[in-house]
This record gives structure tokens, sequence and C-alpha cells, in this order.
């Protein structure tokens, strides 16, 4: 029988509609009313109400006084940032990664479940229930702050509708996540793909929150990418968006689970690292890696690359560099169709850091068409492996904390 958890804070919130100060709070906080004011154009006694009611939800406290322009010293605003949480689910290739994040973003929990092999639709949404109750029960004394539940999807999404239209992983079609899960738990459930999750937890809490025109690129069994444009993520007009691991890369190169061959995705995501390796390996490339595995080419993975390298292995480094470099050919083709002001590279793979970093950089200077494309910024993920799952949660804040244009 499942257990329901209340809705409370969530409808309360929507009910007020207070979002630009609650915004503005937490963008700009500690702030005075006076300042909310005069930055929103409301009345003073507009903003007064409204505080009031933000005071009394315990979603903004009142902060130490800030500095007397003559008078009264003003009394600050701020986030109550520990009153209330998320919780945010991404659903990667192998594994499912849980958290519970604070209103700025802040991990105060995490778990991890793996995904069995060729799932069915009842495995991948038994995994989720799982991992959500497991976080629920462990932090029942919190039980009355969670606002919701952001999913991270892999594949294609429709976020309107909160299913899971194909994730190709597990080769499923048409999973009812937010229905699901919104019986389970009765709370909120917002659904996203998870690179668009992982831009928009860059957006809010990580390297993007002063680029409004974006991209962020998740490289780790595949490779997907999320772009906002001023400030919102777009999906396109089928929700395919970002599907930048189907670019082709290479006519004749490896085929891609999607058919095609020379995908972007068959040449630099984790999988196409390992196997590249256990292919030179076997044909009598000198490498670390022979010493790390015992001789057995089978255990070789994108992780062991990276550890060799970090030792000096040339072999692994050159390796990581080539796929920096095929990484490098995506991204430029992506500066001349979108022209962002930042691109930030997540994934499992972006632990490589510097080793693929160069390969990248190097590509986009020799390939960029102006000056202006060659200065395109660049930075890795400041979230790391929880950046999805972060910005599953912030699928969840953007309903009270929507930024106004």
């Amino acid at each position: 029988m499942s257990t329901k958890y209340k809705r409370g804070s969530f409808q309360l919130m929507k009910s007020m509609n207070r979002s630009t100060i609650l915004n503005m709070i937490r963008e700009e906080g500690p702030i005075s009313r006076a300042d909310i004011a005069k930055e929103t154009k409301l009345t003073p006694p507009t903003v007064s109400n409204i505080v009031k009611e933000l005071i009394s939800t315990q979603f903004v406290v009142e902060t130490t006084q800030g500095m007397s322009k003559g008078g009264r010293k003003p009394t600050l605003l701020e986030i109550n940032a520990e009153q209330f949480f998320t919780i945010g689910v991404d659903v990667g290739t192998t594994q499912m990664k849980f958290v519970i994040t604070n209103l700025f973003g802040e991990i105060r929990e995490f778990t991890t479940l793996e995904i069995p092999p060729y799932p069915a639709h009842e495995d991948i949404l038994s995994i989720m229930k799982q991992g959500i109750h497991h976080l629920i029960k462990t932090n029942k004394e919190s039980f009355d702050k969670f606002l919701g539940i952001g999913v991270g999807m892999h594949g294609i999404v429709d976020p309107e509708e909160g299913r899971s239209l194909f994730a190709p992983a597990f080769q499923l079609n048409d999973i009812p996540i937010k229905e699901v899960l919104e019986s389970e738990f009765d709370m909120i459930v917002k659904v996203e793909n998870d690179a668009r999750a992982m831009t928009l937890g860059e957006y809010w809490f990580g390297h993007g929150n002063d680029a409004d025109n974006m991209l962020g690129v998740n490289v780790g069994n595949g490779i997907g990418a999320g772009l906002m444009v001023k400030g919102r993520l777009f999906h396109g007009e089928h929700n395919l968006a970002g599907e930048i691991g189907h670019i082709t890369i290479d006519l004749s190169g490896p085929k891609c689970t999607c058919g095609n061959y020379g995908c972007l995705q068959t040449l630099a995501a984790g999988p196409a690292i390992a196997e590249r390796a256990k292919k030179e390996l076997k044909a009598g490339r000198a490498s670390l890696i022979h010493d790390l595995v015992d001789g057995d080419f089978e255990k070789v993975d994108g992780c062991m690359v990276y550890e060799a390298a970090t030792q000096q292995d040339a072999f692994s480094i050159e390796l990581l560099n080539q796929t920096g470099r095929y990484l490098g050919i995506g991204l430029t083709n992506l500066i001349h169709t979108i022209n962002p002001k930042r691109m930030i590279i997540g994934g499992g793979v972006s632990g490589a850091g510097r080793f693929l970093m160069d390969g990248i950089e190097e590509t986009i200077q020799s390939r960029g068409l102006t000056d202006k494309a060659k200065e395109t910024s660049i930075v890795l993920s400041k979230l790391g492996e929880h950046a999805s799952a972060i910005g599953a949660c912030v699928l969840v804040l953007e309903e009270f904390f929507i930024r106004q244009d």
C-alpha cells in the first residue's frame, strides 16, 4: 500500500503567487523591503504585505540589520534555506542518483541505486519509488518540508506530460513518470531530460548564472545537451533539441545504437573511450593500463584510462586528448549554430578534466569561424557528478522562484 505525502507548502505558495519578490530575495538577499520596492516598482505597503506572508510561511526570515542611510537601520530579508527541501532523481543508463537539496541547491543527503540490464517499465518506476521512499523515511522529521520531486531522465522526454517518450539505453517507450510518482507520493512531480536538468542546475547554482544564453553538455555513456535561451530551456518542436550525441562527425565511423554511423557519442562518450583503448591495447600499444587490468582488456573502462593518464601514461593522455578533439568538433558546430555565451561540460567523462579540455580548446581554436567564436567560454561543471540531480530539484524550485524577464 502506497504511503502518501502532503502537498501542503507547494499549493500554498502557488496560491500566493509571490515568486517575483521571493526570487529577488533569493538572488539578492540579504535585502531590505525598501530596496525590493525600489527594484520591483511595487508600493512599500504591497511589499510589506507580501513579505509578511512569506515570513509567515517560513520561506523568508528577517536577518541582521543593514547600513543606515539616516534614521533606523533597515531589517534585511533572506531565504530560509533549510526550511524546505526538494528531491531530485537523475536516471542514467546504469544508475539512478537521488538527492535532497535545500532551497539553495545544497545537497543534504544522497543515495544511488543500480539499474539492472534490460529493465522493464516497472523496473524503472520501482527503483525510482524505492530511492525516493528511502530518502523520505530517513528524513521523516522533515516530512512536511518537501516541496516536490524532480526527475532528470536520459533520452526523449515530454516535460508537459511528465513522460519518458524514449529511453534509448533501455529501449523503452512511454514511461509515465509523473503520473506514477504523483500517485505514490502526493507531491508535485516535474520531469525533464537529464542534460537539460544539468543545464538548469548550472544556470541556477553553478557556472551558468551570468549567462542567459548557454549550453550544458552532458558527456557520459551517451552525450546530450541542454540549451538555455534568454534564461529558458529550449525544447524544440518535438522535444528533440539537444540530442547532440547523434550529430554525425564521421560518415565512416562506428555504428551507433540509433542505427546511424559516426555519431558524436560513438567517438566521445564513455563507452567509446573504452572501446578505442581496448582495440589499441590488443594491437600492442604500450600503456600502464596493461598492469592495471593484469592483461584482461575486457576490464578496461573510461575511469581506468583517466587513472592511467594521471600517472602520465602517454597512451591514455593521447586517447583523452583525441576524445576532446572529437567533442571540440561537435561543440564548434554548435558555436556556429547557436552562438552561446558559455558552454558547460558535465557528466562522467568530464571528470577527465584538463586531459579532455586541452583537446576541446585546441579544436575550437583551429576551427572557430571568427575570433569571437574562438573565445567562447567553455568550462567544466561546477556541480559535478550530482549536476543532473540538483538540476532536477531546480525543476521544482522554478515553480516558486521563477526568474522574471
